[in-house]
């Protein structure tokens, strides 16, 4: 009789998927991809996989690269915090380890950015090391094959899925059971209508003789995410466009219009902006857009703004911004959360000065 590795491998050896980061062992491209497959649909990756690589082909290559080329590339895929952390840890690979990656579980942890699912899966698949890789995905197949109805967010709880995936696994096919098993819950066992007639672990998943597959995993619910109004204005000066380069946290190192969280009056941005320094006079309402954050929903209303005289290079440094033309504002590094109102800005810079 099979064991439940060997039934799992033999289905996933005749259905996987061709993805451009199987066909390679190379742990640099098998950490960029783990990295931008965070939050991130397959389909959605491959191209800027490739893009990425194409620009940034060795781990030497990425840590050279400008901080600024690397958000770009990064653009459209969102949660940057992904790409600096890429950068630092490729910088760090270079100088602390003369750019040979790590090749141990415990060492890859140590890099920025890298938690225990995917230093896991790159130890695994990578150097073929015995190492559990447990994602969502994972979370879900598991706690359904043994019917584990805790709450998966308890750290205590985490540790038996890591204990568990690592029982299971075969210790001649570490990455690819890995690989399995993250195969399993993003194709047939997903979190509504799993497809259990087509599963390998049919016979042996405690959740589906009972039934509640759909209800497992559990998890504690979640605090509803907090909805802020914010004003994204568009401050134009002849055929120039205000931008900053974002510090906190949230969208740190992108640029961005100038943002007034918790409000969107006109009359009331236009005294925000004339106490940073800005005279301006307000022009029109562009539209309305909306973005969803892991903890926050922006809610945002586009204004534009008329510089009525050139802000000084002094007043632009203070707030760690810029002037910039149509052709430099389309070759920054901005946010998804911003594209409606970048669109609104291209558009007005594209018109001629008596049609704004």
């Amino acid at each position: 009789m099979n064991t439940p590795a060997e039934e799992l491998l033999h289905w996933y050896d005749h259905i996987r998927r061709d993805l451009p980061w199987r066909r390679t062992t190379d742990p640099y491209r098998i950490w960029l991809s783990e990295i931008m497959l965070q939050q991130t649909r397959v389909e959605s990756v491959k191209g800027y996989y490739a893009r990425f690589l194409e620009a940034c082909p060795t781990v030497e290559a990425l840590a050279a690269a400008p901080i600024e080329q690397v958000l770009k590339l990064w653009e459209g895929l969102g949660y940057y915090s992904r790409a600096r952390n890429l950068h630092r840890a490729a910088q760090l690979i270079v100088e602390a380890y003369g750019g040979a990656f790590p090749s141990t579980y415990e060492e890859i942890l140590k890099l920025p950015g890298i938690g225990a699912y995917t230093a896991g899966a790159i130890a695994s698949i990578a150097f073929h090391q015995p190492a559990p890789a447990v994602d969502g995905n994972v979370y879900r197949v598991i706690s359904r094959f043994l019917g584990i109805r805790e709450d998966v967010g308890a750290p205590a709880v985490q540790k038996r899925f890591r204990q568990e995936v690592l029982t299971l696994m075969p210790p001649e096919r570490p990455g690819d059971f890995n690989q399995a098993l993250m195969e399993l819950g993003a194709t047939l066992c997903s979190p509504t209508s799993p497809r259990c007639e087509e599963c390998p672990w049919q016979e042996s998943c405690d959740a589906f003789d009972e039934g509640d597959m759909e209800s497992l995993p559990i998890h504690e619910k979640k605090k509803p995410q907090k909805i802020l109004p914010v004003a994204v204005c568009l401050m134009t000066f002849g055929n120039r466009v205000f931008v900053m380069k974002r510090t906190e946290r949230l969208l740190n190192g992108l640029f961005v219009f100038v943002l007034l969280e918790g409000e969107t009056a006109p009359e009331r941005c236009a005294e925000r902006l004339s106490e940073m320094g800005f005279s301006c006079a307000f022009r029109q309402k562009l539209g309305e857009a909306r973005h969803v954050f892991t903890h926050r929903i922006w809610e945002m209303e586009i204004l534009h703004f008329e510089l009525t005289e050139e802000s000084s290079p002094a007043l632009l440094e203070q707030w760690e911004g810029r002037m910039v033309s149509l052709p430099e504002l389309e070759a920054l590094a901005m946010p998804t959360a911003i594209r409606a109102a970048r669109i609104q800005a291209q558009e007005i810079l594209n018109k001629e000065p008596d049609e704004r």
